[in-house]
């Protein structure tokens, strides 16, 4: 019986534990099934343009401690690609390419874009399998993503240290950390790192409400406030409009005013991304009198070594990757089930996002620590 060609690749954004899940599914497939492992350099387009590697034990070697991706990454989708100047399908060279390289299965470590372009190579034919990568946590059919431990520190420590400025300067410390449609970084941080108000994607904000919990605590001798912020919070006024927008885009009849109203709501969340933090700041400070800084967190949640849980997540999701390999079992993403590892159809993944439930035990606790949540 012929060894099994595996071909494995990182997409999307950069993540916290990806070298480990390489080094997982390498590993396991080479030393406990002996197949080949070929790494695709810098996403969907490594594999359009045919830029691979061997990962020869050499290579998978040292590599577990290590943040970002030995593959590099990029955003690039198969049927949308920019070449030559010019926007492209290249999901046919992508075909091409995976059979000439004579592999049996192409492996995808990505989050939410990953799984739907991964679920199209799929209908094309080919064997995948997907790991859940992303910070944010928010890829559907599974308990948790790799990334997500190590980021939930990095924002938790932010927080911490942020505390000691804003009570020495009776300060508001409006702390912006990511997540465009799921809270999960920012609920957590927050309530690991003590913050006084938690605004998240899920629960629009009255600005009003926020202020008044502010005041509060100055009342009962505490100057001083720290609000955890998704970067994709909204508040009920600026919610009404996107969700005004997205009524129009669904209700469009026919495909040119759904496109333009697809442009449209584009460039309201754009625009909302852009200023939302500031201008919330600025308003508290209106608001409450006390001084308002903004720190936005940004790229350095993605950033540095993973942690303990997130190399031990990824090195289970990996293993078990290598056993559905062996098994033939495809078009599956491997998922995070308690403490075991599942296969879940991938039609049951693309195109969803696990958002925080308005019913969580996190909101929950948030709530009954104090924590204002804006609604």
């Amino acid at each position: 019986m012929m060894s099994k060609r595996v071909g494995i690749l990182t997409a999307g954004g950069d993540s916290p534990g990806l070298n480990a899940a390489i080094r997982g599914v390498g590993k396991s497939a080479q030393g406990h099934y002996g197949m080949q492992m070929i790494g695709f350099q810098g996403g969907f387009r490594g594999l359009m343009e045919n830029r691979s590697t061997r990962l020869d034990g050499n290579i998978l070697s040292g590599i577990l401690t290590r943040g970002g991706t030995i593959l590099g990454t990029s955003r690039d989708k198969p049927h949308r690609m920019l070449v030559d100047g010019i926007m492209q399908d290249m999901t046919e060279t992508i075909v091409k390419n995976y059979h000439k390289n004579q592999l049996d299965v192409l492996i995808c470590l990505g989050g939410g874009g990953t799984q739907k372009n991964a679920l199209h190579l799929k209908q094309q034919g080919l064997n995948i399998i997907t790991l859940p990568k992303t910070i944010d946590n928010d890829v559907a059919r599974t308990d948790t993503t790799f990334g997500f431990d190590t980021a939930l520190g990095i924002a938790t420590e932010a927080i911490d240290r942020l505390h000691s400025t804003a009570h020495s300067h009776h300060r508001i410390i409006v702390v912006e950390i990511m997540g465009h449609r799921a809270g999960w970084l920012a609920l957590g941080a927050g309530i690991a790192g003590g913050a006084d108000v938690i605004l998240l994607p899920e629960i629009p904000y009255d600005i009003d409400h926020v202020a008044e919990a502010i005041r509060q605590r100055v009342k009962h001798g505490k100057p001083f406030s720290i609000v955890a912020v998704a970067e994709g919070a909204r508040s009920l006024e600026q919610a009404a409009l996107i969700q005004a927008a997205e009524a129009r885009r669904l209700n469009a009849i026919d495909k040119k005013e759904q496109k333009k109203a697809k442009k449209q709501l584009k460039s309201l969340e754009a625009h909302h991304s852009g200023i939302h933090t500031v201008q919330l700041s600025e308003q508290l400070e209106l608001l409450t009198g006390l001084e308002s800084r903004v720190t936005i967190l940004g790229h350095v949640q993605r950033g540095g070594a993973p942690s303990a849980a997130d190399r031990l997540l990824a090195t289970r999701l990996g293993s078990a990757c290598a056993d559905l390999i062996a098994a033939e079992t495809y078009g599956v993403m491997v998922a995070s089930e308690g403490e075991h590892a599942v296969a879940v159809p991938l039609e049951e993944v693309a195109g969803r996002k696990k958002l925080v439930p308005l019913d969580h035990p996190w909101i929950i606790s948030a709530k009954r620590v104090g924590t204002s949540l804006g609604d």
